[in-house]
């Protein structure tokens, strides 16, 4: 094979020797530490019980394995055909879609890595959507071979069907294998464990994720093999603190590892380390509590603050010494966390048990861009005391993100502190645009930068501030609410388990801002301080009159993803019209909302 000695640009390196990949991770991997334990399930997180704990040799040969059957699978016949026009070969082939519609699982991880390694492209989805998303993404998609988790399929047999789709490979996990197709275990069986010969550049789009949609459908993502290393390596710099040698790191994710960007970054690190990923189900703050001692966890992937106050919670009632169900945490080192700031009392205890060591870090990114801002509590630690809950400090850019504040016109805010502008980036770790979506590419892309949707200001330190999402900012009675301060109040209460705050259409305030609040189990609504009055005054002592909540609504549960991200446009349909309603029925006092219960 020739090789080009004399091109100094425009060059591609897709030659096995040179390429970036995300298939070939675990491979590089097998030259040093082949016997290294590379990932792990637990309970819940692999259909069968050969899989629950893998090396790095074992796990690559599944990987290369699921990738013979990909490329030498028989299509699904594209929409339209009858069958497969007779010069069509007969496996899949570069850039064609794989659709996984599973949650986290050792299996369904490894067909990701598979996906990657015959040069095709992963499609997960939230196996939470509704049926006509579902419908839509598969159009969009158009995806050639479908993996399926047995407890989703009967969620999503119809959608499947009616897309002339099968179920090609299934995990069985809650079940056994869908109509149509084979288990996991029986496509890998009868093939090599060899690498599969595929052509894969770093440019290549390894992956489609899809954004939270909100009036409109989502978008899909297009991310790169470039993207991928980049963003897992910047945070294994992060995740490997503290550790003797970088291959000590015990990596560990009970939320979403196959659908969500978190696998770019909570879960490839692991392995760009040499070390090893521990993977859950879902997020059980029982169950992650047990992991962080069992596997010896050293980073974390905390999720939400309110997740992190539930395992703090969990470890605190089950510190050593305490009985036999009692856990020890001193191996943990970071615990990351985003979407808002965790109170400095769950972080002080959350050191007294795990140790000197540990260490708290806050990150602020998205899918589209996922190298993402740092924000160390200890190293910012009076500002840190001062302002969180309350402010959601994001820190600075990681040394791989180029990021500035700027405003409608593309004038950089960062020299003028306490102004509110639009987060932007510049990073190798930012999405290549919306698979056939030009408009919202070009959109998103102007004035040389990624445009976030989020709307950040500095303090007079040049630390960042996330405000909120420009879509939830609250504009009442002429001023600017940001709805992520008013629920770091509303979680500070001991009667609120979860709070979602919301504008909502009113005649006076123009939008009215209204907390939805989900009690405590022991705390029951309009007894003692869980009421309307009481946790309006609550706020007012802590908030300035315009933030105040103007009513109160009370819910047994929230529209969440599973990372804990609130589904706000959600509850904006489900309320619409709530004052009005309310006013109309005698139950309106100074524009106040009643104090109801939704569910």
């Amino acid at each position: 094979m020739p090789i080009d000695v004399t091109s100094l640009y425009n060059r591609r390196a897709d030659n096995r020797w040179e390429r970036v990949c995300v298939g070939d991770i675990l491979e590089r991997v097998t030259w040093s530490r082949p016997d290294r334990v590379a990932i792990t399930g637990w309970p819940g997180a692999f259909g069968e019980p050969r899989f629950e704990r893998l090396t790095y040799r074992q796990a690559d040969q599944i990987a290369n394995q699921f990738s013979h059957g990909l490329l030498a699978h028989v299509a699904t016949p594209e929409r339209g055909q009858a069958r497969l026009s007779r010069d069509r070969p007969r496996g899949l082939t570069r850039g064609d879609r794989v659709l996984l519609i599973c949650e986290n699982s050792v299996e369904a991880y490894l067909a990701k890595l598979a996906t990657a390694k015959a040069g095709l492209v992963a499609v997960p989805v939230n196996p939470s959507l509704a049926p006509d998303v579902l419908a839509y993404l598969i159009e969009l998609a158009e995806p050639r071979f479908v993996i399926v988790d047995a407890e989703l399929w009967p969620g999503v047999a119809d959608v499947i069907g009616a897309a002339g789709l099968r179920p090609d490979v299934t995990i069985p996990i809650g079940g056994t294998v869908a109509p149509g197709g084979v288990l996991f275990s029986e496509f890998i069986e009868a093939q090599p464990v060899t690498e599969p010969d595929a052509v894969v550049h770093g440019d290549d789009i390894w992956e489609i994720l899809f954004t939270s949609g909100t009036t409109a459908m989502p978008k899909g993502v297009m991310l790169s093999h470039t993207y991928a290393h980049m963003g897992a390596m910047s945070f294994a710099l992060s995740l490997t603190r503290g550790l003797r040698v970088e291959a000590d790191l015990t990596l560990c994710s009970f939320l979403p590892v196959i659908y969500h960007v978190a696998d770019e970054v909570l879960s490839l690190p692991a392995f760009l380390a040499g070390g090893s990923l521990v993977i859950g189900r879902k997020p059980v703050p029982a169950q992650m509590a047990e992991a962080i001692a069992r596997e010896k966890v050293t980073a974390l992937w905390g999720g939400s603050p309110q997740l992190v106050k539930a395992l703090a919670a969990e470890l605190d009632a089950r510190q050593p010494g305490l009985g036999e169900h009692s856990l020890d945490a001193h191996s943990l080192q970071v615990l990351v966390y985003g979407w808002g700031a965790v109170e400095p009392a769950v972080r002080t205890r959350l050191q007294e048990m795990c140790g000197d060591q540990f260490l708290l870090v806050g990150i602020f990114g998205q899918t589209e861009a996922i190298s993402c801002h740092r924000f160390w509590p200890d190293v910012w630690e009076d500002t840190y005391l001062a302002t969180a809950p309350q402010l959601n400090y994001v820190g600075i850019p990681n040394p791989l993100l180029g990021s500035t504040v700027m405003d409608g016109d593309g004038r950089h805010l960062l020299d003028q502190p306490g102004v509110p502008g639009e987060a932007v980036y510049r990073s190798p770790a930012v999405a290549s645009g919306y698979y056939r979506d030009e408009a919202a590419t070009q959109a998103a892309f102007r004035h040389g930068w990624f445009h976030s949707g989020d709307s950040c200001m500095v303090d007079e330190n040049g630390l960042r501030i996330m405000v909120d999402r420009y879509k939830d900012i609250i504009k009442s009675g002429g001023e600017n609410v940001s709805s992520l301060r008013v629920e770091a109040i509303l979680h500070q209460h001991s009667d609120v388990l979860k709070a979602a705050v919301i504008g909502l259409e009113h005649d006076r305030w123009g939008e009215a801002v209204t907390a939805i609040v989900v009690p405590q189990p022991e705390a029951v609504p309009g007894v003692g301080g869980l009421t309307e009055d009481a946790l309006i005054a609550f706020c007012r002592e802590r908030l300035a009159g315009f933030e105040t909540p103007k009513g109160v609504i009370f819910a047994t549960a929230l529209p969440e993803t599973v990372g804990g991200k609130v589904l706000k446009y959600r509850l904006r349909q489900q309320l619409a019209g709530h004052y009005q309603a309310a006013e109309h029925e005698g139950d309106h006092e100074a524009g106040r909302g009643g104090g109801r219960e939704v569910t």
